[in-house]
């Protein structure tokens, strides 16, 4: 039997005050960018969210009622493949969502075609990622990419992004070529804003760190940053004019947030000015040690 139909449901989880308070503040952005800014000025999304509104231009139907239909086989999914309390998570988001969009009166906030895209965007992003932050998903592409995501090992971002580029060929076809560029910058907003939301000052970046004085470094790291390290055996040297001149190093590495990586290099240069650094993001982590909490 699949695991996940096996997990019990976390209800505490799913009707905490933190979780339903971070679906209501996505849902409420996600209804001011709908509503406020999009549907007003016939603009379009990526997603199941783009094709709901595409559905509500083409035959006037109100905008939550495709939005919940498409979403419901991919919360059906999301069960089936990923887990009950994801699941949950989700349906409650997407009543929330389409209770908001029905009772919320929001007022068109502007006519300006560029403004539109870039905070209707900002908007959308600013929604989902509260959501994701609150457990649940407004989008079901974002369940269906999450699964893809596990089972062959493609980012959530490239799946995303090669069914929006089919949603935006389409309003090209049918809308013209204006309104497919200008729903690819509200599009890119969007997951722009929303990665920023989700992962914050949070967001892991590996450092590494090359330096004759690795004892002193690896100390500083560990002990004062409270930080975990590894260490790969290396060399320094072989440098342009002194080529084959070379002294056996380590090379430290460690993950750390956005916030610590500055404070990180800063103590670093004050102790070893001559050190070489250089940071990588990091799209992906698991297993090891890391001091950094769970989204839900």
């Amino acid at each position: 039997m699949n695991a996940t139909l096996t997990e019990p449901l976390d209800w505490r989880t799913i009707f905490s005050f933190k979780s339903l308070l971070l679906k209501l503040i996505g849902v409420v952005c996600a209804v001011v960018a709908i509503k406020g800014f999009m549907i007003p000025n016939h603009f379009l999304d990526g997603g199941l969210l783009g094709i709901s509104i595409l559905v509500h231009e083409f035959y006037h139907i109100d905008v939550w009622i495709p939005l919940l239909l498409l979403n419901i086989p991919f919360v059906m999914i999301g069960f089936k493949r990923i887990g009950k309390n994801f699941a949950m998570h989700s349906l409650l988001s997407l009543v929330l969502l389409g209770v908001a969009l029905i009772v919320l009166p929001i007022p068109a906030v502007t006519k300006d075609h560029f403004l539109v895209a870039a905070f209707g965007g900002v908007f959308v992003g600013l929604g989902i990622g509260f959501v994701i932050r609150g457990g649940g998903v407004i989008d079901g592409l974002e369940i269906i990419a999450e699964f893809t995501n596990k089972r062959f090992g493609l980012t959530t971002s490239e799946i995303i992004m090669a069914i929006n580029t089919t949603i935006f060929l389409v309003i090209a076809i049918f809308l013209g070529l204006e309104k497919a560029m200008y729903s690819i910058l509200t599009f890119f907003t969007a997951v722009k804003v929303s990665d920023y939301v989700v992962d914050g000052f949070e967001k892991l970046i590996s450092l590494t760190i090359i330096s004759p004085n690795s004892e002193m470094i690896k100390a500083m790291i560990v002990n004062d940053f409270n930080k975990a390290i590894t260490v790969y055996k290396g060399e320094r040297g072989n440098l342009p004019g002194t080529f084959g001149v070379k002294h056996d190093c380590d090379i430290i590495v460690a993950v750390v947030t956005r916030l610590e990586v500055h404070k990180i290099k800063k103590a670093i240069s004050e102790k070893d000015p001559k050190a070489f650094m250089f940071v990588q993001n990091i799209s992906e982590v698991g297993g090891g040690i890391l001091s950094r909490k769970p989204g839900h």
